[in-house]
């Protein structure tokens, strides 16, 4: 989200199922488990998403999750690693990520902010007028993959055996059309390559988790403001190959929406699909918050912003999703997904 501003009124109306309220006094949740036993999760991971920087903020959650689930089975982050994409903040990132205990497996999607050095002529000045500042598009791309370990910007990853895919933009539209910025462009290896992965593991019986920086229209909070609803260049077409499975959980960040709205879940079904029950899509709320001076010679958490994010239990025969505050530890409200067939 290119803005500092925390979005907390959700419009428009979409078919959800309702998330049920996780009651104070509840115990927390059972760790993840690769034997798959009886009452026992195969997996249990995180997902976390736009950290702009906020390493501070990063560190909390970190330590937050590897309390309650020190057995995950991965981490992913769905975009906005940097606040800017230049390499020394995606240093920043693997540095702070060094300093605490997290899964070994870590899945990156990449974000609209990976793409904003062309906005600086140099890290300390800001030049929007003269974008791109000799930034290529390449070398944004570059620094990316150098961090993620990886030459692509779609992957698979594997969280104790449940198969995850990391989606994103192939372009940056500003560079091909000069009325486009942060909208999503796919390609068609992208899209074969997802094509097929699903289809794969659909044979195969097992939920497939995606993770993607911006939300589809019409789904989770804030999908339906004109901010966010015309992000993805090919929504339809993206909508076409998700809405055809039934355990496809889609997870999206970009909007630093509150986890405690009620649309944070929503099964979204696609027309002209067989699929009539639609497929999972969860918003990961947001990492980044901001902070303002105390005037004590401190800083101070800025009101209405948030450090959340999300838990995932995989067992043989559903999905438990639980949403997340890192930063008072406490677990905001949790739904209970059936899988069409067991693993």
């Amino acid at each position: 989200m290119d803005r500092r501003s925390v979005l907390t009124a959700a419009t428009g109306a979409v078919t959800a199922v309702a998330a049920a309220q996780i009651p104070a006094s509840a115990a927390m949740p059972a760790q993840g488990s690769p034997s798959g036993r009886p009452g026992r999760p195969v997996a249990t991971f995180n997902v976390i998403s736009d950290i702009q920087g906020d390493l501070r903020d990063l560190g909390v959650a970190l330590e937050d999750m590897h309390a309650i689930n020190p057995g995950s089975a991965g981490l992913a982050i769905a975009g906005d690693i940097t606040p800017r994409g230049y390499d020394a903040e995606y240093a920043a990132v693997t540095a702070e990520l060094a300093k605490h205990t997290h899964a070994p497996a870590v899945a990156w999607a990449i974000g609209n902010h990976e793409f904003y050095v062309p906005k600086w002529s140099d890290p300390s000045t800001l030049a929007q007028a003269t974008w791109p500042n000799g930034t290529t598009e390449d070398s944004l791309f570059r620094s990316f993959y150098d961090f993620a370990g990886r030459n692509t910007v779609y992957a698979e990853h594997s969280f104790g055996g449940i198969p995850v895919l990391s989606l994103g933009t192939e372009k940056y539209m500003h560079y091909h059309d000069p009325q486009l910025w942060d909208e999503v462009w796919l390609s068609d290896a992208q899209f074969s390559w997802l094509e097929e992965r699903l289809a794969y593991w659909a044979r195969r019986r097992r939920p497939v988790m995606v993770i993607t920086h911006h939300p589809l229209p019409n789904t989770v909070s804030g999908s339906h403001n004109r901010l966010y609803s015309r992000d993805y260049l090919q929504a339809d077409r993206l909508l076409g190959l998700l809405g055809r499975h039934r355990d496809v959980f889609l997870f999206c960040g970009h909007t630093h929406w509150d986890l405690g709205l009620s649309d944070w879940y929503v099964r979204r079904v696609v027309t002209g699909t067989a699929n009539l029950d639609g497929f999972s899509v969860v918003n990961t709320g947001a990492v980044q918050t901001g902070y303002t001076d105390d005037g004590k010679g401190g800083e101070v958490s800025v009101p209405g912003t948030f450090n959340q994010g999300l838990q995932v239990e995989v067992f043989r025969d559903r999905v438990v999703v639980k949403a997340r505050d890192f930063a008072k530890g406490a677990w905001l409200k949790q739904i209970t997904v059936p899988l069409s067939t067991s693993m």
